[in-house]
Parts: structure tokens; C-alpha cells; sequence
């Protein structure tokens, strides 16, 4: 498998920035690792310019819709040495450096997600308090960055989802507490609520107090969800209030709700909290699944599933699952 990188980037220089990428996003990721990388950037022009080519392209690559997803999360728990960890990475570096056109050029990169101050992993849930009081929730796959200035609190949701309940700012003056997604702010009056980042748009939904939406490029455009309240909103735009549903919530207590959900949007919810592809076949999609499913075990949702529904699961590999109709 041979690379032939862009812009003059030596191959070699081009396969260490997706080792650099998958060093970034590793559990045992650490201080030291993230000042050797920034150092490995300063150290030549070859670097940074590698670095930009896997920032221009839109690479959350364990949420990739290609088979290149399992050889993601195949690489990401090899030995660092494996062959099969440097088949991945020449994998990797091949869409990042020539076929990474295919990859739709987003506003921020992944490696601003595994570097925040906060994040999760995929299938990790788990919950933080900040300086002021605030407790924040973060759903699988998430990520925050913190930001506190004399003049306001000011929390980046870079992936994910979130649930917030916001504290009160002690001291002389009270500072504002926003939330900003890629597509807006949300400024909070003493509640609850979450948020969830999609690539066309962010969703909240108010379960205490009310939260203000302001879309990013609105011109002024503004509303107010009250307790019980949804929206949907972009950068320009905020969709009709509708009902807010506390089983959206459920992911909070490790569970994940249904109630007569179409089982495609059922497993694309489910997959959000398992590592690679989970696929549903287009003839099953619009069958309907209710319950309540522990999201801690995957694999035994997917066992349930096969004894309610006709359906079978096919596993390509551990990562890579389809639900398709069960055989007569």
C-alpha cells in the first residue's frame, strides 16, 4: 500500500501525523504525549502542514460510514507496534492524504475534540463538576472545553451531547453561563437542560428554569424554551418549540428508552454507544422497538433485539455489525 501525499508532504511525515492522531485520542493519552505532539509540530514546516491537511477534512473517524471504521477501532486498541496498528495507520493515512477529498471539510476537526478539557470516549457516560458549581453529563462520544474569564463562564461543546445544570456564580459580580455550539449560544436562567450537537444543527431541551437561544449568525435572532420545551436551531434559524421527552434523558442513568421507535433511528441511537458500524437493513428499518435498554452491554441489547423482532445480527467483524431479517 503505497501514499503518495499532497503538497509535497513526505509519506513518512504524513503516516506520523495519523500515528500523532491516533496517539491523541488513546485512553492512556497524557500530558506528556500531547506536549511531544505540539513539539513534533513546531519542528518542521512539514509538520504543521500535515497537521492542516487531516484539520481540513472532516475525520471523526470512528464515526466513519465506510468499512475503514473497524480498522479504526481495530488500531486504536493494538499494540502500538502490531502489524495490524500499522495496516490501520496506512489505512488512515491514505483517506486523510489521498482520498481525503471525499470527506466533507467541517468547521472543527477531531483532534480539537480529543484535546479538550473534557470528553468521552464512544460508549463512556460519565459526569463533572465545574468551578462554579455547575455539573455537566457527558454522553458517549462528547467533548467541552471550559473557558472562565472575569467576565462570564463560557462552556464550547465541540462533540456530543450534554446535560447541564448550572451553579451560581459566587463573588463580587454575577457572570453570565453560555453554552456555544457551532451554531449558536444558549444563556441559561438557573436550569437544566441538554444539548445536542448534529453537523446541521444543535438541539436543546429545558426540563428546569428556561434557556435563551441565539443563533450564531441570527442578527439578533433570539428565543426563550421554557421548562419542557425542545428546539432545534442552526446558525441562522431556531425551529418551532416542541415537547420536551424525558426519555431522551435516560442516557444520564446508562439507559437508552423507546417507545414504538423505528428500529433504523433505534440502532442509529444505539450505535452512538458501541465502537464501529452498526447497520440496518432497509427492509427492517421502519419495524418498531419499545423498552428499556441498558447501554453499558451492547451486544446483549443486540440479543434482545433477536428475540423480539425477526431479525438476525451479522457480525463483518467485532466492530462492524448488520441487523438484517431473520431467515426462515
Amino acid at each position: 500500500m503505497s501514499l503518495n501525499a499532497p503538497a509535497g508532504i513526505p509519506p513518512d511525515v504524513a503516516t506520523r501525523a495519523v500515528e500523532w492522531l491516533l496517539a491523541l485520542q488513546a485512553e492512556d493519552a497524557t500530558g506528556a504525549t500531547k506536549l511531544a505532539w505540539q513539539q513534533w509540530l513546531k519542528a518542521h514546516p512539514d509538520h504543521a502542514r500535515a497537521w492542516q491537511r487531516i484539520e481540513a477534512v472532516n475525520g471523526r473517524l470512528r464515526a466513519l460510514s465506510s468499512p475503514h471504521a473497524s480498522a479504526v477501532a481495530h488500531a486504536t486498541l493494538a499494540p502500538p507496534r502490531s502489524p495490524r496498528r500499522r495496516e490501520a495507520v496506512k489505512t488512515l493515512a491514505l483517506l486523510v492524504f489521498a482520498g481525503g477529498g471525499a470527506w466533507m471539510v467541517q468547521e472543527r476537526a477531531p483532534w480539537r475534540e480529543w484535546v479538550a478539557d473534557e470528553r468521552t470516549r464512544v460508549g463512556e457516560r460519565r459526569t463533572v463538576a465545574l468551578a462554579d458549581g455547575t455539573v455537566v453529563s457527558l454522553n458517549t462520544d462528547s467533548a467541552f472545553n471550559v473557558r472562565f474569564s472575569p467576565a462570564e463562564r463560557r462552556v464550547r461543546l465541540l462533540a456530543g451531547e450534554v446535560m447541564v445544570a448550572t451553579g451560581k456564580d459566587g463573588g463580587a459580580g454575577a457572570r453570565p453561563f453560555i453554552l456555544e455550539t457551532a451554531h449558536g449560544e444558549l444563556l441559561p436562567l438557573g436550569t437544566r437542560f441538554t444539548v445536542r450537537l448534529q453537523p446541521d444543527a444543535s438541539r436543546v431541551a429545558v426540563f428546569e428554569g428556561a434557556v435563551a437561544v441565539r443563533p450564531r449568525d441570527g442578527h439578533g435572532l433570539a428565543r426563550t424554551l421554557q421548562a419542557g420545551e425542545q428546539a432545534r436551531f442552526t446558525g441562522t434559524a431556531i425551529g418551532e418549540p416542541e415537547q420536551a421527552n424525558d426519555a431522551d434523558t435516560a442516557w444520564v442513568d446508562n439507559m437508552l428508552v423507546a417507545s414504538g421507535m423505528r428500529l433504523d433511528r433505534f440502532l442509529a441511537e444505539l450505535g452512538r454507544h458501541r465502537p464501529g458500524l452498526l447497520h440496518c437493513d432497509p427492509a427492517i428499518a421502519g419495524l418498531r422497538v419499545s423498552g428499556t435498554y441498558p447501554l453499558a452491554d451492547t451486544d446483549r441489547v443486540l440479543d434482545m433485539l433477536r428475540t423480539t423482532l425477526p431479525v438476525e445480527i451479522r457480525f463483518m467483524t467485532r466492530y462492524w455489525a448488520t441487523v438484517r431479517p431473520a431467515r426462515s
